[in-house]
């Protein structure tokens, strides 16, 4: 993965852990919509801020999209910084 995609990725996840009560307004604005479990509706949307920052940044740092082998190691990063997240949704 090109180091700019890599370091703007890791910066989101800091900024996601970091900023947790964001996540918690956007599932209150979202209240009405029934979900089965709060703490994976959270996940998913950490998750989904820090996937499209590696879409966004692969597009614009490279002007393409992600080959299979950036996305592949974008979802190692994941993995290795699953559990980290996950603690910091905790706070909600």
């Amino acid at each position: 993965m090109d180091a700019r995609v890599k370091k703007a990725v890791l910066g989101k996840i800091d900024e996601t852990v970091s900023n947790i009560d964001e996540i918690s307004k956007i599932m209150q604005s979202l209240v009405h919509i029934p979900v089965g479990n709060q703490e994976d509706f959270a996940f998913g949307i950490a998750i989904g801020r820090i996937y499209n920052s590696f879409h966004y940044q692969t597009r614009r740092a490279l002007k393409r999209n992600a080959t299979q082998e950036e996305f592949a190691e974008f979802l190692r990063i994941l993995t290795s910084k699953a559990d980290k997240i996950r603690t910091a949704l905790t706070q909600l």
